[in-house]
């Protein structure tokens, strides 16, 4: 185990305010960065580089050697877990993901058992140990999965949609498959989120990228709940290690989320004001975010500000500087470093 006394990220998500607070962005191994595109252009493909742990831990560090974040997260994607469990998985350049569609009783009942995606996603593995086994002392190693009910609608519908419609009308028209579907996903990110802790990950993260469309008790059902199912048995396994959760456009209902979930961070979108943050979410513990990823695009007086503006906001309890999103293919690299001048002065 490395030493963590002195790391950030791990005292914030323990519940101490720091000043300043720790700091790492979403998606921050990416398209914006030259090395990243050069390190694909090896790779061949995406997918290649996902399960390529030499080409996936250059990746994952060069953030890290260009910005000194406090945390690396895990290079990898969440429908790996689709994958391994039998979805059939590709990318369609300027397009993004697509998968074999599940519809149905039958679609569900033809996946692997939770317990054999071990085998697809071993590259995965190695590329924790071997970023674990790199990063600097001071530095913690973030590993992540989709959550269920964002990786469903991947697995419905095929690819990524503005209102995942598809999801929503086979829980409408199908609830038994449906859930089956959840529940299959749900028993497979516990086994894939503990092997990577096994393998050196310090905290993980789930991201629930499309809860913004879940309205109330399937909001609690389908977002809150395998969530909470999640951690309760990562908890149990692994009870000193911190889990993050983003759930995406909850708006209101990211007050509570903690206590209905068991997260030791919550991630927050750039819809809410830190103000709002601080009053209603942070009260019962750390809170993560919530620049808007624009401002990496844009930079100047604005950027520096803003940044300014939500650490005041938050320098009350415990915080984790993050972005609302993950950072976009068009931001400029300089602008990070007057992100981290803002941020730590």
């Amino acid at each position: 185990m490395r030493e963590t006394s002195q790391k950030t990220l791990l005292r914030a998500l323990a519940g101490e305010a720091l000043s300043p607070p720790p700091v790492w962005l979403m998606r921050q191994a990416g398209r914006y960065l030259p090395e990243y595109r050069a390190t694909r252009a090896r790779a061949g493909d995406f997918l290649s580089l996902c399960y390529n742990p030499d080409l996936a831990t250059e990746v994952t560090l060069q953030p890290i050697r260009r910005y000194g974040f406090d945390a690396a997260i895990l290079f990898a994607d969440i429908l790996l877990v689709p994958q391994a469990l039998g979805a059939d998985l590709w990318f369609v350049t300027g397009e993004g993901p697509r998968l074999s569609t599940i519809t149905g009783d039958e679609g569900v009942a033809a996946l692997k058992p939770a317990g054999e995606i071990h085998e697809t996603l071993a590259p995965v593995y190695q590329t924790v140990r071997n970023v674990a086994s790199a990063l600097p002392r001071e530095t913690t190693l973030i590993g992540f999965a989709g959550a269920p009910w964002t990786v469903a609608t991947y697995m419905i519908a095929g690819r990524g949609t503005p209102d995942q419609g598809p999801a929503h009308k086979l829980k409408a028209e199908n609830p038994g498959a449906f859930e089956a579907l959840m529940a299959r996903i749900t028993e497979a990110t516990i086994e894939y989120l503990a092997a990577q802790i096994e393998a050196g990950a310090e905290v993980v993260k789930l991201f629930d990228s499309w809860a913004g469309s879940l309205e109330g008790e399937d909001f609690r059902r389908y977002c809150q709940q395998p969530i909470a199912t999640i951690i309760e048995a990562l908890k149990a396994r692994y009870p000193d290690v911190p889990v993050i959760a983003f759930p995406r456009g909850a708006g209101a209902a990211y007050a509570g989320f903690a206590r209905a979930t068991g997260a030791d961070c919550v991630a927050l979108d750039q819809s809410v004001s830190p103000e709002w943050a601080a009053a209603n979410v942070q009260v019962n513990g750390c809170v993560q975010g919530m620049l808007d990823p624009r401002h990496m695009v844009t930079g100047g007086d604005a950027l520096v500000s803003e940044a300014r503006a939500i650490v005041r906001a938050l320098r009350g309890g415990p915080h984790v500087f993050n972005l609302g999103h993950g950072i976009t293919p068009d931001a400029d690299p300089e602008n990070v470093h007057r992100l981290l001048d803002a941020i730590r002065g």
